[in-house]
């Protein structure tokens, strides 16, 4: 297999030949980092939502990372997702951290320094992102003034 010159790719080949399913490594990490996420998934069948999940947001990120066709549009819809979960926005930043971090520790060695600049790079602007998601939606929803209005 020739290597990919985009460093976002690179790493998931490299991870790809070393590990067969990212999903429990991912998670392990996430539920270390941030304890509040395991009574976020259902004890029965949280497998194969954790495994679609993670599926759909490395397919974003590849496509952030490349060609841009329209994956990665999926980020900003699964910004307005996990809002209905309840899911707090760095938590949602966060997930691309840990996948970041899961990747770095399974490459070792071959983390290289361009690769590192690459992930963070595109982590910087995935956090720009929803943080402009964040604005558009604030702009569009303002505060219910009725709430300041003094009660008969």
């Amino acid at each position: 297999m020739t290597a990919s010159s985009n460093p976002i790719l690179r790493s998931f080949e490299i991870a790809a030949e070393r590990c067969e399913d990212l999903t429990p490594l991912v998670y392990r990490r996430l539920h270390s980092e941030h304890p509040e996420t395991i009574t976020m998934f259902r004890t029965e069948g949280s497998e194969l939502v954790k495994g679609s999940m993670l599926a759909l947001t490395i397919d974003a990120i590849l496509d952030f990372a490349g060609p841009r066709t329209g994956h990665f549009r999926m980020i900003e819809c699964e910004i307005s997702s996990h809002d209905a979960y309840g899911t707090p926005r760095n938590l949602f930043i966060a997930f691309f951290g840990v996948i970041a971090g899961t990747l770095r520790e399974l490459l070792g060695a071959d983390w290289s320094p361009e690769i590192d600049v690459a992930w963070r790079e595109m982590l910087e602007e995935i956090e720009a992102m929803v943080s402009q998601c964040t604005t558009q939606i604030s702009a569009r929803h303002p505060p219910d003034q009725t709430a300041l209005l003094p009660s008969r």
